[in-house]
């Protein structure tokens, strides 16, 4: 009788399961630390303006375009316009991680994977690309599909 214990084919899941846990972990901590930092950014929009923004805005060098949009992103509501579709992005990516841990929902963890993988949009990018990477290399293995509920 062979040994299948630790394999990807052994009963129950086990060897998938230990194959997700650490790309699910590492995305799951990359994700806290970036939602933790934008919570902090959500905070500090609410508070005055940079003096190097408001020197940027006094340059009489500025052209009168870019000082519009430099005025418009500055302001509370272009703080928060940029910030929470980050921290939305950067829950959706714990959470799918989390169903990942647990082999639950194969859709919400792909698309955790794949949104750590796009620059800009996962958490603490250089780090979560190579993460991201690694959880779609695993959860495209058949027998980890087959071991989602």
């Amino acid at each position: 009788m062979e040994n299948t214990y630790g394999s990807m084919n052994s009963p129950g899941g086990a060897g998938a399961k230990e194959a997700v846990m650490l790309p699910a972990i590492l995305l799951m901590v990359l994700s806290a630390i970036a939602l933790l930092l934008g919570l902090i950014s959500v905070l500090q929009s609410f508070g005055g303006t940079d003096p190097a923004v408001a020197e940027a805005l006094d340059n009489p060098d500025l052209p009168e375009g870019a000082r519009q949009l430099l005025a418009g992103m500055t302001t509370t509501g272009g703080k928060l316009l940029f910030t929470l579709p980050t921290l939305l992005l950067h829950g959706l990516v714990f959470f799918g991680a989390l169903k990942m841990k647990n082999l639950q929902s194969y859709g919400l963890s792909m698309a955790a994977a794949i949104i750590a993988v796009i620059p800009c949009c996962g958490p603490c990018v250089c780090l979560a690309i190579p993460v991201g990477i690694w959880a779609l290399v695993v959860l495209n293995k058949p027998e980890v599909k087959a071991a989602f509920t």
